[in-house]
């Protein structure tokens, strides 16, 4: 597995790469039925990498890119590709009586729409979801669109938002990989009081003094219902 230290395109920013090496295992036994899982069902690190808010399975063949904000410098979405697809992934806080991805759902819908995209429900390995065209601009200027799948999990006071774009986003082979991934991930979301929608903390592997404290001042600037977040990046 490669791992890539990225800055988020909205900005135009220049592109970090940092390898960093991990130590590949055969995964231990799992846990019955299908994740993303809390950390109380599988407090063991297992074969996956720890990124703060979120343990990311080890797959052979995969790179793994942190986006981060650009003023802050914070760390706030992890990218998995895979042989021309992609998987991001953000953790989020959520009220404990309710869940976030029933609203969310009609947020992203809508906002597609008004950029000059199309959207329609479907049911997916992980309950309902949204198919959507997301306009782009090609290299030679003209409007195009590009396929991506988002996919809402409502867990115990968190709520993870997974983007699936490339083949994954079409191809249903290309998908079970990806999709193999977020069953097995697990939410580290904490103790500490935290308001709705309020971006978990991550951090580069193994490495948590690198990520930038949650303040008011630092927290970067997310919108749930927005359908590119920091970033949404095709792999061709």
């Amino acid at each position: 597995m490669r791992w890539f230290s990225r800055k988020g395109r909205d900005e135009s920013d220049d592109v970090e790469e940092t390898d960093v090496e991990t130590n590949e295992q055969d995964p231990p036994a799992e846990p019955e039925g299908s994740g993303p899982w809390d950390l109380e069902e599988v407090p063991e690190l297992g074969a996956r990498v720890d990124l703060g808010a979120l343990r990311v399975p080890v797959r052979p063949g995969m790179e793994v890119r942190m986006e981060q904000e650009r003023k802050t410098r914070r760390i706030v979405a992890v990218n998995v590709r895979h042989e021309g697809s992609a998987l991001q992934l953000q953790a989020f806080a959520a009220p404990r009586s309710a869940g976030l991805w029933e609203e969310l759902r009609e947020e992203i819908a809508g906002t597609i729409t008004k950029q000059g995209g199309s959207s329609e429900e479907q049911e997916g390995r992980f309950g309902p979801e949204l198919l959507a065209r997301l306009p782009i601009r090609t290299p030679d200027g003209r409007s195009g669109h590009r396929p991506a799948r988002f996919i809402g999990i409502d867990g115990p006071r968190w709520f993870v938002r997974a983007v699936l774009t490339g083949k994954a986003a079409v191809d249903a082979e290309s998908a079970a990989t990806m999709e193999a991934v977020l069953a097995d991930l697990v939410v580290v979301r904490g103790e500490e009081a935290r308001a709705p929608r309020d971006l978990l903390a991550l951090h580069m592997p193994g490495k948590p003094g690198q990520e930038v404290p949650s303040t008011a001042a630092t927290r970067p600037s997310i919108d749930l219902g927005s359908p590119r977040g920091p970033e949404i990046t095709e792999v061709r």
